[in-house]
């Protein structure tokens, strides 16, 4: 008798309910082996007044299990609640989210009838830290966060999956033309790492015309690694134009647990209508089964799934006079697959995971500690006044002899000295203090700073300390510096 595995399953809000149950039967139906502990998150915890929309016997579960599969969920309208899925892939330290993108032409209609693209997505970091702030009346601040760390083991994933499932080619997306120290650690570390597989082509891509290129010929792109923020909403893109975003299926993974999800939301609208496409679910499901060592049963699943796409049984979301050949609801279309376990796709490519799954383990290197010498502070500073020369003259007069100011900009912009009359300024500056000749200062010459700044009637609203490490400099300028 095969021993079961125990996984967490959540139904979640919406269509979630409808979806989960018809990704159960036919995931069952095919014989898979799993052992099912249900937990409650979502709308309905969130309005239990519980912000984060889980309950702490609910993260029990899933620490037990180490196993997640997961319905869309509905995160009400307002302040103050957070979004649970970036909650429960930083909790878990899911850092890796991997979403194939495939065509499934001429069964599901498609501009791209040879698509079949990885989206592999830093999880952890970047602007979904979620670190934000009101800093002015006018002014709002989102932090992006950028680690080496995160870097190295999202990269790694990434060359590691594609050389386990036969890719030829990992492209990385940035925009460090701009960032050129958060999103071109990203680059550098993909170039540090990327060496270490020969094997494998490598190339980068500036993500506004890499996105134009994917969106206009994605046969050109195999595995694909981004930070977060560009890689959620690439995803989703790659998933749209196979066909539809409710195709595609979602894997987290961590050193320790895995969620699995589909990519779309709860589509509240749709919910109790019979009408939704549990396929993203489903391949979500499949890709949980391959994780936890049930590879002929995903094999199994996968190829009923792809037989019943090309039988033209499809539901509302995908269905197209002409192409398809019978329109279906969700039960109805689970049950097309539960009739179609053992069958295989003859167009399609046929599935076939390994029985041993190949899990991927990153370990990061130890570095030694850089050097580090803080050499000036920028003051941030809200001021309604009338001109960046007026704040300037101020300014100048808080100098102390271990730190004199040198550029204010507004909104990243250089506006004193010598700024252009044109640039519009809003009440938010940040107003740069270096050590003339460049020698390190202290934590006292900062606060003796700010004192100064604080008695001539600035409203400081935070600071940067400047540093260098091993000698670099570890911040940028301000535009037209």
């Amino acid at each position: 008798m095969s021993i079961k595995t125990p996984i967490t399953v959540a139904y979640g809000d919406g269509i979630g309910p409808e979806i989960m149950r018809a990704t159960l039967d036919i995931l069952f139906a095919a014989g898979a082996q799993l052992e099912l502990e249900e937990i409650e998150i979502g709308e309905k915890v969130y309005l239990r007044g519980i912000s984060a929309g889980i309950e702490d016997s609910s993260w029990e579960s899933l620490r037990r299990t180490k196993v997640f599969l997961k319905a869309p969920i509905t995160t009400p309208q307002g302040s103050g609640y957070k979004s649970l899925n970036v909650t429960t892939r930083k909790t878990l330290g899911l850092y890796a989210n991997v979403r194939p993108c495939v065509s499934y032409h001429p069964f599901v209609q498609s501009k791209h009838p040879v698509m079949d693209v990885v989206i592999v997505r830093e999880n952890e970091e970047d602007l979904y830290a979620g670190i934000e702030h009101r800093q002015t009346s006018e002014v709002y601040q989102c932090l992006k966060l950028i680690t080496r760390p995160g870097c190295e083991k999202i990269v790694r994933y990434a060359f590691e999956y594609a050389r386990n499932n036969n890719r030829k080619k990992v492209t990385c997306f940035t925009k460090d033309n701009i960032m050129k120290m958060t999103d071109g650690l990203f680059h550098q570390v993909f170039d540090e790492i990327g060496a270490e597989y020969p094997e494998l082509e490598k190339e980068h891509w500036i993500v506004d015309i890499g996105a134009a290129k994917l969106a206009d010929t994605p046969e050109v792109f195999d595995v694909i690694v981004m930070p977060n923020l560009y890689g959620d909403i690439l995803s989703d893109v790659a998933a749209q134009i196979t066909g539809s975003v409710g195709l595609a299926g979602s894997a987290n993974i961590g050193d320790h647990c895995a969620m699995f999800e589909a990519i779309h939301g709860s589509a509240p609208r749709r919910a109790g209508q019979n009408l939704a496409n549990p396929s993203g679910l489903l391949l979500g499901g499949i890709m949980m089964l391959n994780h936890i060592g049930q590879g002929h049963i995903a094999s199994k699943v996968h190829n009923a799934w792809l037989k019943t796409m090309e039988d033209g049984i499809h539901t509302y979301d995908i269905f197209k006079e002409g192409t398809s050949k019978e329109k279906v609801g969700t039960k109805e279309f689970a049950q097309a697959v539960i009739a179609r376990l053992g069958e295989k796709p003859s167009q399609l490519k046929v599935a076939d995971y390994p029985a041993e799954s190949k899990k991927i383990h990153v370990e990061i290197k130890n570095r030694p500690r850089l050097a580090k010498e803080t050499i000036g502070v920028d003051v941030f500073i809200n001021w309604d006044g009338p001109s960046p020369n007026d704040l300037g003259d101020k300014l100048a007069t808080c100098n102390t002899e271990a730190l004199k100011l040198v550029v204010i900009s507004n909104r990243g912009v250089k506006v004193y000295p010598d700024g252009m009359p044109e640039t519009f300024c809003t009440d938010h500056w940040r107003c740069r203090f270096e050590q003339p000749e460049g020698k390190a200062v202290t934590h006292q010459d900062i606060i003796d700073l700010l004192s100064n700044v604080s008695k001539a009637g600035f409203d400081f609203i935070k600071t940067e300390n400047l540093c260098t490490f091993e000698g670099k400099k570890g911040y940028s300028l301000a535009q037209g510096q």
